[in-house]
């Protein structure tokens, strides 16, 4: 008995030690399962209990700039340097990468897998007027396919573009459902599993690169955010035990992420 509480009060007082933050982190990092590797991981090395708020980048953006969460991992480049040219964080550190890839009905009506860029692959997706689903969720992917279709001619305004303002798991979920074209992150892909019909049908475009990177809310524009637990957690995340953690995390004998974070 005197054993069982002296266990009890031990947990209690590691719990009470541990030092919460808050991090918002995009949906298609989440989805990619890389979270669950890593945060028990951090909490063990660090005493962090990190919470994260899962949105797309615009959204956890936005957290940054309201002081609602104390860092945010994201991926739009543009995006995270308007945040710290802005001020409302300190610095951008790039963490890791991985790549964008265009998904669709393994049959292929369109035709992607025989395209020589993802531009062409998206203009034989309009041509073929094939039902494509789209975030629509102002997130990075959703970002990267804007930025793509305009160089593809422009942004479809038909019938067969569905954007459904979702992350990227209920998205590749509604794709499956339609038998449409959708553009993913290559580690929430290889993560889901409602593949239905759809295949990895291009990639390898070198504008399909996708980097992620580690913003710290500014306290001096919100003073009560937590500045040395994101330190804690930004030390941690280029460190030597994360490198391995990132690239040993595998599906399928494939690797999600890739870590690039300079020391």
């Amino acid at each position: 008995m005197i054993r069982a509480l002296i266990i009890v009060f031990s947990l209690l007082t590691t719990a009470l030690q541990a030092e919460t933050m808050k991090l918002a982190v995009t949906t298609s990092f989440h989805n990619s399962g890389l979270s669950d590797v890593l945060l028990p991981t951090i909490a063990q090395d660090t005493g962090l209990e990190v919470q994260l708020l899962v949105v797309g980048t615009g959204q956890a953006l936005r957290l940054g700039q309201a002081g609602d969460v104390d860092a945010i991992l994201v991926h739009s480049r543009a995006a995270e340097e308007a945040f710290v040219a802005e001020g409302y964080g300190t610095h951008r550190r790039e963490i890791m990468y991985n790549d964008f890839v265009l998904i669709g009905p393994a049959a292929d009506p369109a035709g992607i897998a025989k395209a020589a860029t993802a531009a062409q692959a998206l203009s034989a997706i309009a041509q073929s007027e094939s039902p494509f689903v789209s975030r629509g969720d102002d997130s990075g992917t959703h970002k990267k396919e804007l930025s793509l279709w305009a160089d593809a001619g422009g942004v479809p305004e038909a019938a067969w573009y569905k954007a459904v303002g979702a992350g990227m798991g209920a998205s590749l979920n509604t794709a499956a459902g339609l038998d449409a074209y959708i553009m993913s992150d290559r580690a929430s892909w290889l993560n889901f599993g409602n593949k239905a019909g759809l295949a990895l049908l291009f990639s390898g475009d070198p504008v399909l690169f996708n980097q992620y990177a580690y913003l710290p809310v500014n306290p001096e524009r919100h003073p009560h955010v937590k500045a040395q637990a994101a330190a804690n957690l930004e030390n941690w995340l280029v460190s030597p035990r994360a490198e391995a953690l990132i690239n040993g995390y595998t599906i399928g004998g494939e690797t999600l992420f890739t870590f690039n974070a300079t020391r």
